[in-house]
Formats: C-alpha cells, structure tokens, sequence
C-alpha cells in the first residue's frame, strides 16, 4: 500500500459533517479533517452544499500528524480549477442549446402592458376590498 504524504491528492471518504469542518477516512489507517476553511475560495455559510457523509471526494493533503494518525486536508486545493472548468464546460453547453426564436423579445414586449394592466387591477382590488 503507498504511503501517503504531504502534497498527495487522494480520494476519501467523507465520515462526518460538522459546522467547523468535514471528517475524512483515507488509506493507511489514517483519518483527516477538511477545515471549514479548505472547502471553498469562496465563503462557506454550510459545509453540506459542497460533501455529505458517505460521499467519496478528493482532497489534497496539506500536513500529517503522524503520532495521531490525523491528516489536515484541502479540497479547494484542487477543487477550485476543475470546478471553474466545469462552470465553464456547462456554460459553453447551456449556450448551446438555447436557441433565440426568429421573433426574439417581441412577444415580452406585446404582453408586458397587458401584464402591467392585470397586475394594476389586482392591486386596485385590495385596496378596495
């Protein structure tokens, strides 16, 4: 079994979520935390928008205690490129299959008065019920 070291990307399995960070079962007898502050770039209002228990995701190794047996982990450290690349990827895909029609906005523009004549009505309504 290859020892796993500082730098490694490596898949584990998620074992737990707390609000501070997610707990992570790797190869080799060992156990790392995913600290709140290496899941995302970006802010992390709940760690369970980005891993569930259970769910096996990759992760960079970023330190080891080896009297523990305890691993720091990162899955921005990887995550953040191929994420960007997929919005990127399912961005190229979504333009693709959005076709305009050949009347564009037209018809927006016939049924927005319409639209703001109904509303208006609604709003007179209650104010005389």
């Amino acid at each position: 079994m290859k020892m796993i070291k500082i730098g490694d990307i490596v898949e584990v399995t998620i074992t737990g979520v707390q609000p501070y960070g997610a707990f992570a079962t790797l190869s080799n007898h060992l156990t790392g935390l995913i600290h709140i502050s290496e899941i995302s770039e970006g802010f992390v209002k709940d760690i369970e928008n980005f891993v569930h228990k259970g769910e096996k995701v990759r992760v960079k190794v970023i330190d080891i205690d080896n009297a523990t047996n305890q691993a720091k982990l990162s899955l921005k450290a990887i995550d953040s490129k191929s994420k960007r690349r997929e919005r990127r990827l399912s961005y190229k895909n979504q333009r693709k299959q959005i076709r305009e029609t050949p009347k564009g906005f037209e018809p927006l523009k016939e049924m927005l008065p319409i639209w703001i004549t109904e509303e208006l009505m609604k709003l007179e309504e209650k104010i005389h019920d």
